[in-house]
This record gives C-alpha cells, structure tokens and sequence, in this order.
C-alpha cells in the first residue's frame, strides 16, 4: 500500500483505536477512530489518504491533503529547526524537507512550491524544494497554441514561474501579465514557445490573439491590469477623458476594444469594460 496517495480502502475489523482498512492485496491500515466517519461498517469501502503518523506508522485519514506522492503544490513553512523546515500540507504531522532538498533558505511563514517524494531507503515520504530535479525538460508533450494548467510559484525579472500540468516549466513573462496574478494559485495559460532548453513560455490569451495584438489593444490591457479588470470608459465617453486616461484617440479607442470585444478578451457595459477571466 503506497505512501502519499489516497487509496479506496474496506473496512475489515474494528478495534479500540480504530477501524483497520484493507486493500486487494491484504494489507491494512489503520484509520484512527478521530476520522472515522459515523456509520462506517465492516465491508464498506471508504476513500483514505495514507501515510506515516508522528510514530512513523503508517496510517489512514480521511483529511484530503495538499499535496499527494509526485506532485507540486505552493505550502507554506511552519518551522525550520537545525535539520530542515516543515511545511503545512494539510495533515496534523507537518511535511518535512531537509536541508539537502532545498534550492535556497526556506523561512519561517514564507511560501514554496513543493514537490512530494518518497524515499525507499527509509520509507518515509519528504518534500522537496528543487523543482528542476522533478520537471521534465525533454520530449514535451505539448504543442504551441496548447491550453494548459499553470500553478504560479515564483517570481522573476523576467515575470512570473509557473509549474504546468505538474510536469514542466513555464515561464509567462512580464509584458504577457495583463492582469493580477498570485504566487500559489492556478491559472489557465496557453503555450507561446517551447524552447530548445525544454522551457516553456505562456501566455495567458490564447496565441492567435497574442500573435496579432496591437500597441492600443495593448494599451488597454494594460490599463485594465492596473485597476483590478475594470476601467471606466466605453464608447460613449467623453474623447478628452479617454485622452487623458489612455492617451488615445477616441476612434483608436474604439477600434482596439472592438478587437478585444472580438477576441473576448473583454466585456462592454454600461460603466465601461471589464476585463474577462481565462
């Protein structure tokens, strides 16, 4: 019974301190009678996340965490002591990550994206804080245009770097950022490039419209970005206003949001434009 996933367990014998769970194979585990759900009996089947309690025993919870076993997630560190820190992800044994799996010095109530592995020596699962180590950088099952899931995780000169579809590494860069982004969320994105180093630019509109933007679109987008995906301005505003605050004519105003209005990138109301989410 592997470490780090979430199984579908049955319920096969209950005893004091709980309830032990069986897989195909004959294995146990035990689900402590704290999450045990009311009404579970012998034989049914329940869906449990397994790992190694403060006793490095092995145990069932069913707490979803935040990460499972191979995956990436953005967490945030508890403590860091003389071995290495420990990240909350979830569960009430936080996730350890040792000194040797990090890139930089984690600190205390900062955040990073973490990547959880196992250790066969041991038996014991770590979180890891070098990405690189666990991206993949050759034969990239992508293609330029591609919608994709990016987990945003640090950021750069250059913009903002994005894990995608938990297997590879994005880049979208500043000029692309036309609207408010957070370090640990998830965003669509398309791919722009894929470079001969196995990186990966984004963008966050899909590439035929990237590809034909022009400087007063962008103009627009830009002003958007600036007031949280909303300005006040549409075709009836007053031309001195839209000079003003865009520094465009009215006729060039209009004609670049009705290329956006086309490419959906925006909406039009009666108070102006807001900007649509991807």
């Amino acid at each position: 019974m592997d470490l780090g996933l979430t199984h579908t367990l049955k319920a096969n014998r209950f005893m004091d301190q709980g309830c032990y769970l069986i897989d195909e194979h004959g294995d146990e585990v035990l689900l402590p009678n704290a999450y045990m759900p009311d009404g579970l009996k012998e034989g049914d089947e329940i869906d449990v996340f397994v790992y190694l309690d403060s006793e490095e025993r092995s145990v069932a919870t069913t707490i979803k965490p935040l990460i499972e076993l191979y995956e990436f997630a953005y967490l945030k560190v508890m403590q860091v002591n003389k071995v290495g820190a420990f990240v909350d992800w979830g569960l009430v044994k936080q996730l350890f990550v040792p000194f040797s799996e990090q890139k930089a010095e984690m600190r205390e109530g900062k955040s990073y994206l973490i990547y959880l592995d196992y250790d066969e020596k041991t038996d014991r699962l770590y979180g890891s804080y070098k990405e690189n180590k666990h991206l993949i950088f050759k034969d990239i099952d992508l293609k330029v245009g591609d919608k994709i899931s990016a987990l945003l995780y640090e950021k750069s000169d250059l913009g903002i770097q994005a894990v995608i579809n938990n297997k590879y590494k994005g880049l979208i860069f500043n000029s692309d950022l036309h609207k408010e982004l957070r370090l640990g969320e998830y965003t669509d994105a398309y791919v722009k490039q894929i470079r001969s180093d196995g990186k990966i630019d984004l963008v966050l509109s899909p590439v035929g419209y990237k590809m034909s933007i022009d400087p007063n679109s962008k103009i627009i987008l830009d002003a958007l970005a600036k007031n949280d995906g909303r300005i006040y301005l549409n075709d009836k505003s007053d031309p001195e206003a839209i000079k003003i605050q865009l520094g465009l004519s009215k006729k060039a105003f209009k004609r670049a949001v009705g290329n956006l209005y086309k490419q959906k990138v925006i909406t039009i109301d009666s108070n102006g434009i807001l900007l649509n989410e991807k």
